[in-house]
């Protein structure tokens, strides 16, 4: 296999047939198969892909090349993830790649990024993300965990929640209260935490898929060196923006979105509602054209976004309104896959999302398809609720309108 010529800047930019052929010889087809079906891969099959793409130069699209980038500009990038989701290859985990390492690179110690950006490549590090709290979710300038300077240390108490796969990970990177007496929004830090440290304890949080996917995070005297500081004191909160932007730009996924909108077609095409097949009814093909359309505005919206990013330009209210959009699409999306599985789609078995469920009872299709709809549920709330992005949307747009 041979990338199609270098780009005048002497990048050597892969042609989709290269990829897609790559990703068909390395990713395990149990691993493919089950992402394909709405299954979580284990860590596991997860380090083992990311272990091919980092051979392959291909583990950090996005970072700088000193970094183990690959020098991509934003349009190959965006579709080289296309194509990698088309083919069922196991996402990105987000926490470390798309959301720290962005803050490392921004405002990191050289020491930092040495420390934790080759360990971010290789999934060696699995990091989770400690920003809500009980009190403090889309609210996020209300949280209460407090860090107190020791010496040469941070002592951390509080409380995190929603922590998304906290079980599997040994780093946090957390916002913490620095100065109790500063406004909310200010006397906030960034720092990273080593999940084996003494005082931390994660308990599991079920939600009504049937899966454990978040967790709650007890901190109880946890020292942090004063080295794991990220930035300056009290500037969280503008880490946390920059971080924020790229999370909320993401959960928009287009790609995912025509993954699924690509599985509702065939569905309706191969099944049949008595002496119908489900494509030929007009409100089947209707609702499908529709989300069609949608996906097409979300897809021209993120481009968008992706051009001011690379430009420097990116900022506004831009992540905000791709993660209303986009989720939104998610969650018409999951609909449909429910009500095209018709009576099937009842089944309710959330062991299904981690393997193969025997005796299959009718097409198999549908075997996830329910803990898949009750989980999508979730997304209009994390990364900031839909409620909450409207309401800086206009305030932003009201702004703009003075």
């Amino acid at each position: 296999m041979s990338a199609v010529p270098a780009r005048s800047d002497g990048v050597p930019v892969p042609s989709d047939a290269e990829i897609r052929a790559f990703v068909r010889a390395e990713l395990d087809p149990q691993t493919r198969a089950g992402v394909l079906g709405f299954r979580r891969p284990s860590p596991a099959a997860m380090r083992a892909w990311q272990a091919r793409l980092v051979e392959r130069g291909w583990g950090a699209p996005a970072w700088p090349v000193d970094h183990g980038g690959t020098g991509w500009d934003a349009a190959t990038r965006y579709r080289f993830g296309n194509i990698l989701i088309e083919e069922g290859a196991p996402a990105f985990l987000p926490f470390g790649y798309a959301m720290l390492a962005p803050v490392l690179l921004a405002v990191g110690t050289a020491e930092q990024k040495a420390q934790f950006l080759p360990r971010i490549l290789t999934l060696e590090d699995w990091w989770c993300q400690g920003f809500s709290e009980p009190g403090a979710g889309s609210d996020l300038a209300a949280l209460r965990t407090r860090a107190e300077r020791d010496s040469d240390h941070w002592i951390v108490n509080g409380q995190k929640t929603w922590t998304t796969l906290a079980q599997h990970a040994n780093r946090m990177f957390c916002l913490v209260r620095t100065d109790p007496q500063a406004r909310p929004q200010q006397g906030i830090s960034f720092l990273l935490l080593d999940m084996a440290s003494p005082g931390v304890t994660v308990r599991p949080i079920i939600t009504m898929d049937g899966g454990h996917s978040v967790n709650e995070v007890f901190l109880d005297n946890v020292r942090v060196p004063v080295g794991n500081l990220v930035g300056a004191v009290n500037q969280g909160w503008s880490y946390a923006k920059l971080l924020l932007g790229h999370e909320r730009s993401a959960i928009a996924q287009v790609a995912e979105s025509r993954r699924n909108l690509a599985l509702a077609w065939r569905i309706a095409r191969d099944e049949r509602d008595g002496a119908f097949v489900l494509a030929d009814l007009p409100e089947v093909r209707a609702a499908l054209c529709v989300l069609a359309e949608m996906l097409d505005s979300l897809e021209m919206a993120a481009l968008a976004y992706l051009a001011e990013e690379s430009s420097g330009q990116a900022g506004g209210i831009g992540a905000n309104v791709l993660k209303v959009r986009g989720t939104e699409i998610q969650q018409r999306l999951s609909e449909i896959l429910m009500e095209l599985a018709g009576p099937y789609a009842l089944r309710f078995r959330p062991e299904a999302l981690v393997g193969p469920v025997d005796p299959p009872v009718g097409p198999t299709f549908p075997e996830t398809l329910a803990a898949h709809f009750l989980m999508t549920r979730a997304v209009s709330i994390y990364g900031g609720s839909n409620e909450i992005q409207r309401t800086v949307i206009a305030a932003n747009r009201l702004r703009d309108a003075r």
